[in-house]
């Protein structure tokens, strides 16, 4: 099924145990990224941020989902840094920075500060692939150091980001130049980004319009894809767009869908092969299309409108809890509970 949906506005409350962050000085911030997914960045006696970093611009690498997800409780500033694009080397992947990820983190309350890589080591089990990238450390400094006196909100701020998007790629371009020479690693040609980067600096809607493009690709490559974490019994995979007042199109997959009565069910699920029940950083991942679809009030699949139904799906190799594993199944149930989705363990609603 091809499933559409609206959101009108973004609520939720959250109920899963807060991350306690570790806490760093701006002084110390290169230590921050060293250590820390997510983290609590102290600017002066007054100003705090909680700050989280995605090791790609793609958003199903390393879980930057449940990254974002940690600093959602923090009820001041939040801020994510995104590299606008990641170049592993010519046996590596390469990544752009998309815009519906951007307009997303303006739907979730996020600053999104646009970095780039600036150092690297040559991966050692290829010969050209590159590992351990580095922001430009004082490029991502400067940024939130504007941001202590910024007064407008997310939206209006990341917009700003993506005025910058072309002149960020040439710094970026130039960055992996030093780096291809420092490691001897070769990177991707660069005739493909240099044609991207001159298609971008026409206009911010060529940024949106390409995103787009690529982010349908990517849902309809989603679509035939059985991920190992993922465990489906009934139903189909199925593409959800959502789109919302801020002109954000967000190309998704419910590992599930299926209708019943006047309700479309959509079901994000997760499985861990090895544990009782999936990692956090995994529910978190769910969690984040459980925030989306539970403000998705109403959809529409084969030409009727329904009302929407979001379920988490979790399945473990069996059904023998720890203390701790209890306590996360618990705060889901009151999670669930507080935003109107439901929550499934290995077969049964908790």
């Amino acid at each position: 099924m091809d499933i559409i949906g609206k959101i009108q506005s973004l609520k939720y409350t959250h109920a899963l145990e807060n991350k306690k962050f570790n806490e760093y000085n701006l002084l110390n911030l290169k230590e921050a990224f060293e250590n820390d997914s997510s983290f609590m960045l102290n600017i002066d006696e007054i100003n705090k941020f909680a700050v989280s970093w995605w090791v790609s611009s793609k958003r199903t690498c390393s879980y930057p989902y449940a990254r974002v997800y940690d600093t959602l409780t923090y009820t001041g500033k939040r801020i994510t840094v995104i590299p606008v694009y990641k170049d592993e080397g010519k046996d590596g992947d390469r990544d752009f920075l998309q815009w519906d990820t951007i307009s997303l983190m303006s739907l979730l309350g996020v600053n999104v500060i646009i970095a780039y890589y600036t150092n690297a080591e040559k991966n050692i089990k290829y010969k050209n692939k590159i590992t351990n990238q580095r922001f430009d450390i004082e490029h991502v400094s400067s940024e939130i150091k504007r941001h202590v006196s910024y007064q407008s909100d997310p939206l209006h701020w990341n917009l700003e980001q993506v005025d910058n998007i072309v002149d960020l790629s040439k710094k970026a371009v130039e960055a992996y130049k030093k780096i291809s020479e420092k490691t001897k690693v070769i990177m991707h040609s660069e005739k493909n980004i240099l044609e991207k980067i001159n298609f971008l600096t026409q206009s911010k809607e060529n940024f949106m319009l390409s995103s787009r493009k690529l982010s349908r690709e990517a849902q309809k490559r989603e679509i035939v894809t059985l991920q190992p974490k993922e465990n489906i019994n009934t139903g189909e995979k199925s593409t959800v767009t959502i789109s919302n007042y801020l002109g954000g199109y967000y190309y998704f997959t419910a590992d599930e869908a299926r209708i019943f009565n006047n309700s479309i069910l959509l079901v994000e699920a997760k499985h861990s092969s090895n544990s009782s029940i999936p990692s956090i950083d995994d529910i978190k991942d769910g969690l984040i299309k459980m925030i989306l679809f539970s403000n998705v009030k109403k959809a529409a699949a084969q030409e009727k409108e329904y009302n929407v139904v979001p379920i988490l799906k979790l399945t473990g190799i069996n059904s023998n809890l720890s203390e701790r594993q209890i306590t996360v199944l618990n705060s889901l149930k009151k999670e669930a509970e507080a935003n109107g989705f439901f929550v499934e363990y290995n077969g049964g609603v908790i």
